[in-house]
């Protein structure tokens, strides 16, 4: 008997290497401009660390999207709750972080459950708006596995809100995509975002 071989198509986004060297510059004199002092021990390595960390958050990983028959025909929601998420607001290129809540129809083919964190990550490690995130996770979603259906709603507090401008503390932004079954059927729908809704109220 012939084992069944799991589909895994390479999931990759490409991107220019990053100049440390320069970044490095760019942000000395970034905080320069602002004022800040460079010039003591605790600071002195600053922009160093500033540029290194934010090379680190803009790096996307790859990831292989393994995929597996779904030979019980297994038809009702996988819902995957809370998975953490963070992320850079491309309009301030500040944080914000959350979780995402993922769930879908399955058809043919279902999806390795660590495979909806790596997606998650895979889109969140860019300059991004929560909207875009939201969409982008659904979109992949629906074209990979061609479910009956996909719902993602993503929990997000925004730095760019929260830490500047209204400094409105503990505001959370959420949002939905919904795709076929989950959008089209209204009890598909309210099943999935009453599966979701505790880890939603305490994200």
């Amino acid at each position: 008997m012939s084992a069944i071989t799991p589909v895994r198509p390479r999931i990759s986004y490409l991107q220019p290497p990053a100049d440390l060297q320069a970044a490095e510059r760019a942000a000395f004199s970034f905080l320069s401009a602002l004022g800040v002092d460079l010039s003591s021990e605790a600071t002195a390595e600053t922009p160093r660390r500033m540029a290194r960390a934010y090379a680190e958050m803009l790096a996307v990983p790859s990831f292989d999207m393994t995929t597996f028959p779904n030979d019980q025909g297994y038809d009702e929601l996988v819902v995957v709750e809370s998975i953490p998420l963070r992320s850079l607001c491309e309009h301030h290129m500040l944080p914000f972080t959350g979780t995402a809540h993922i769930g879908y129809l399955p058809t043919d083919r279902i999806l390795g459950l660590s495979k909806f964190a790596r997606l998650v990550a895979f889109f969140g490690s860019r300059p991004q708006t929560q909207e875009r995130m939201t969409k982008q996770i659904a979109d992949e979603l629906q074209q990979r596995l061609e479910p009956h259906g996909v719902g993602v709603v993503i929990v997000a507090e925004h730095a760019c809100m929260t830490q500047r401008g209204a400094r409105a503390h503990g505001a959370r932004t959420v949002t939905s995509a919904l795709y076929g079954g989950l959008r089209d059927n209204p009890a598909l729908r309210g099943e999935f975002l009453a599966l979701t809704r505790t880890s939603r109220e305490r994200s």
